[in-house]
């Protein structure tokens, strides 16, 4: 028992605990993020302007991607990816409507989604606007809509700059945990116990990390609100969402039991199914879209997950025992894709007439889907190309239906039709031999690329075609195009420069192709000197 009543003193380390941690709770943000900022509504992200600039988030986004287009689960699949940009793209054009992309992140920013070959159920969004979705993803989802929602939330992080709103959070956070360390040393310089220091460590650094918790989650609900909002304005059925969380819900059940909801960064799955449904009660959600084509689409992200042959032998099969018309199309379109990709001869000759069929029931469906006609045809191409029918092909890919709609290219066919007529050609570089489709194909390619510079596959098939067109430095610009479009500078430098070397005395248009490399050669030589500069600080 204590005989002395008077108070005893605080010990200095818990004055000066008390003091700092006050200190860093009422410390504002850093210096350049009190700068002005003119308000604009309904964007949430104004404060992250001045932590991380949209240019610099731009230049992440980008140095990322150049890294990431060379990793071997990056997927150009053209067909999927061109299913996934006709999500993808009405979303966007809704948020521009809407006012949630401003000036700055419209001119700076991709806005490209692209694909990953993964198994997991996953989605992420990456600083300028890039949106990563993985195969397993798509491998779930019954419908457009329910992946239209998830496109939407991973919008939504993006066009909130979700990203850069969450750095001065995390360096407050970082700041709280430094300061518990210090404040532990402290403690011990003063004869405090072991297990108080460590406690206060301890403490410091789950406050750091709780916060930092909380500031997730509030984002990530956050972009569900604003997600189901797109996917209002872009003319899907809101329903989508929940039912995506249910599904998520279902994949996850074995992993994940449900508890200690407050060490999550994303809100409990349960708590996101309940608001969507409340959601959903509001009138006015667009019709669930016809089923067809997403099935097909789901069909080729499961082929494509694993192409291992015992992969593709188990969906070789091509049979179902549901009774929907959609379940027994997509089955037959991954078994004749596997057989394609698996070299199957005895197969391939039995998907040539299964597909025929499955092409006239789906022009027979009400109400018809143009993308999943075209699909059916695009494989049926495929497969006769496999059978060493590059002629058929051509024609077949000549009568594919016309597809308008936001998001929704020629890309897919127009690759396709240089494989054929490849084929067609036989491999023979003999401009003669190759006849007229290939020159067709060939300058069309290289109308496209004008417009998608970017586009790696692209310069890839035309290197091929002007290849055997008798195209020489077109052939090698073009191969170094590739390179450089996948983020291989120095491939792309090589390649120039070999063009270069083996130009000599050229006249007409491979003069101008001459000049082309020239100036091309230039302008890579300086990128490369410039992202040097960024990567040693010095720019």
């Amino acid at each position: 028992m204590n005989v002395n009543s008077s108070p005893r003193p605080t010990p200095i380390w818990q004055r000066l605990l008390a003091s700092l941690l006050a200190l860093l709770i009422a410390l504002p943000l850093p210096a350049q993020a009190q700068g002005t900022a003119p308000v604009r509504l309904p964007s949430l992200g104004e404060s992250a302007n001045a932590d991380l600039s949209v240019a610099d988030e731009k230049r992440i986004g980008e140095s990322i991607m150049r890294e990431g287009r060379r990793d071997p689960t990056f997927l150009d699949d053209p067909v999927l990816l061109d299913y996934l940009q006709s999500l993808w793209v009405p979303l966007v054009l809704a948020a521009r409507q809407r006012g949630d992309i401003d000036a700055d992140t419209a001119s700076y920013f991709a806005y490209e989604a692209f694909l990953l070959r993964e198994r997991s159920v996953n989605a992420f969004a990456l600083p300028g606007g890039f949106v990563g979705v993985h195969l397993g993803l798509i491998a779930i989802t019954n419908t457009r809509d329910q992946l239209a929602s998830v496109l939407a939330h991973e919008l939504a992080h993006v066009t909130q700059r979700h990203i850069a709103r969450s750095i001065a959070p995390g360096a407050r956070s970082s700041m709280v945990g430094l300061a518990a360390i210090l404040l532990g040393i402290l403690a011990a310089t003063q004869g405090a116990s072991a297990d108080v220091v460590n406690a206060s460590i301890a403490g410091g650094q789950a406050a750091a990390i709780q916060g930092q918790l909380n500031f997730s989650r509030d984002m990530e609900r956050e972009a569900d609100r604003i997600g189901y909002g797109l996917l209002g304005a872009a003319g899907y059925a809101t329903a989508g969402m929940g039912e995506m969380f249910e599904r998520m819900e279902v994949a996850n059940r074995l992993n994940d039991a449900g508890n200690f909801p407050y060490l999550r960064s994303h809100p409990l799955t349960v708590d996101r199914i309940a608001e969507a449904r409340s959601r959903t009660l509001v009138p006015g959600s667009a019709p669930s879209a016809p089923p067809l084509a997403h099935a097909l689409m789901q069909a080729r992200a499961r082929v494509l997950m694993d192409t291992s042959a015992l992969g593709l032998q188990r969906l070789v099969g091509g049979e179902t025992s549901s009774p929907q018309m959609q379940d027994r199309l997509a089955a037959s379109y991954a078994g004749a894709m596997a057989a394609v990709m698996l070299k199957d001869s005895a197969r391939l000759a039995h998907f040539g007439p299964a597909l025929e069929t499955a092409l006239a029931q789906a022009r027979q469906a009400s109400p018809r889907e143009p993308m999943a006609e075209r699909a059916l045809a695009m494989l049926k191409a495929e497969v006769q190309m496999a059978r060493g029918q590059g002629a058929a092909a051509m024609q077949t890919l000549a009568e594919l239906p016309l597809v308008e709609a936001p998001g929704v290219s020629a890309r897919p066919q127009l690759l396709l039709r240089a494989r054929a007529a490849l084929a067609g050609a036989g491999g023979q570089a003999d401009a003669t031999a190759v006849g007229g489709e290939l020159r067709r194909v060939t300058e069309d390619l290289q109308t496209w690329v004008t417009d998608q510079p970017q586009d790696g596959a692209a310069w890839e098939q035309l290197a091929a075609t002007a290849e055997a067109s008798g195209l020489r430095l077109r052939a090698l610009r073009a191969g170094a195009e590739a390179r450089a479009a996948v983020g291989d500078l120095n491939g792309a430098i090589d390649r120039l420069r070999a063009a270069q070397s083996s130009a000599g005395s050229v006249a007409g248009q491979e003069f101008i192709e001459a000049s082309v490399i020239d100036a091309r050669l230039r302008q890579l030589v300086a990128q490369r000197r410039m992202l040097v500069l960024e990567a040693r600080g010095e720019r």
